[in-house]
């Protein structure tokens, strides 16, 4: 029986599978004391091929699939677990790639119990070619884009709210339960705020770092923090206590922008106001984009960044109000 499951979430990843499986393949953790667990959705592209090619070329690692035909991460997860044998969960994901020792030190901290789940930091990366793609990843790792999310910048170990993706006893899933599948997005979230009800603690640990592939264009960096920001309202509907001040801005920023709007033709200092607020978000994003633009010596980054920055907290922003206005409009129709 394999001592360490590999669960990972999978739809449509033709192009980085094989970059997780590889590196799956290089830990120092023992290949016949891991297994992998790649829920699928059925993806229509050649995902499933290239698992089978990495399956031929190393049967040594066993990989087992399974499918997940409600397309959806927490349903995804869930079936992965259902499979899972190992006494130790480890949470990856198809965009990532983890270090060499990522398995051995999150099975070297649930040992030593430091945490429930435990995590570590993302080096995040351009998850395409160009200017705009490399001004992407820088955003998705900047303090103004992502606030006090401490797992995508930190080099300090300790308790935090949340992980990305997370390694875990086995036991933790019996006391706590699985990831809840009515959420498409922010499940891991959710199931940290359950945990930490229950006493349950979230570490972080620095040392146990992967490679993440941001979005490669403005286009899918605003579908997904529009996707975010929809599901945060529906998880904070049940935990309103784990909302935080980084959560509560872009969705405020976001009201005020259309409530000016709005006053524009029947007040005049509306569109004062309105520029005002929009001259001093520019400067404030080109003030936290210099010191990366300069260490970086990419100029690009100068415009790359404001860019990137300004579509995660809008379609953020917008996502959350309008499953806030859903919300409101569901309960006015019962």
């Amino acid at each position: 029986m394999p001592l360490v499951s590999i669960i990972v979430p999978c739809y449509n990843e033709q192009a980085t599978i094989r970059l997780l499986l590889d590196a799956i393949y290089q830990q120092g953790f023992p290949s016949e004391e891991m297994e992998v667990i790649i829920a699928d959705g059925l993806s229509t592209d050649c995902t499933r091929q290239e698992i089978a090619a990495f399956q031929d070329q190393h049967p040594q690692l066993h990989v087992k699939l399974v499918d997940n035909p409600k397309r959806a991460i927490p349903a995804a997860l869930n079936s992965a677990l259902d499979a899972a044998e190992g006494e130790y969960i480890v949470r990856l994901d198809a965009h990532c790639t983890p270090r060499p020792d990522y398995v051995a030190r999150c099975v070297a901290d649930l040992q030593a119990g430091y945490g429930d789940n435990v995590g570590g930091v993302w080096e995040i990366r351009p998850g395409g070619v160009g200017w705009l793609a490399r001004a992407i990843a820088v955003a998705a790792a900047h303090p103004l884009g992502v606030g006090d999310a401490r797992y995508r910048y930190t080099d300090q170990a300790g308790e935090v709210d949340t992980v990305p993706f997370g390694a875990f006893r086995r036991q933790v899933f019996e006391r706590v339960g699985r990831f809840d599948e009515s959420l498409l997005t922010n499940e891991d979230y959710e199931f940290n705020a359950r945990l930490r009800q229950q006493g349950g603690k979230i570490w972080i640990d620095p040392t146990i770092r992967s490679i993440y592939f941001a979005r490669a264009n403005l286009a899918a960096l605003a579908r997904q923090y529009r996707r975010y920001g929809f599901w945060k309202w529906q998880m904070l509907r049940r935990y309103p206590q784990t909302l935080r001040w980084r959560q509560a801005l872009p969705p405020l920023f976001v009201l005020s922008l259309i409530g000016l709007l709005v006053l524009l033709p029947w007040w005049r200092p509306a569109g004062v106001l309105l520029g005002i607020e929009v001259l001093l978000y520019g400067i404030a994003l080109l003030l936290g984009t210099l010191p990366f633009a300069l260490r970086e010596k990419d100029a690009a980054l100068v415009v790359g960044v404001p860019l990137a920055i300004a579509t995660m907290h809008l379609s953020w922003g917008m996502g959350f109000l309008w499953s806030v206005i859903q919300s409101v409009l569901e309960r006015a129709t019962k």
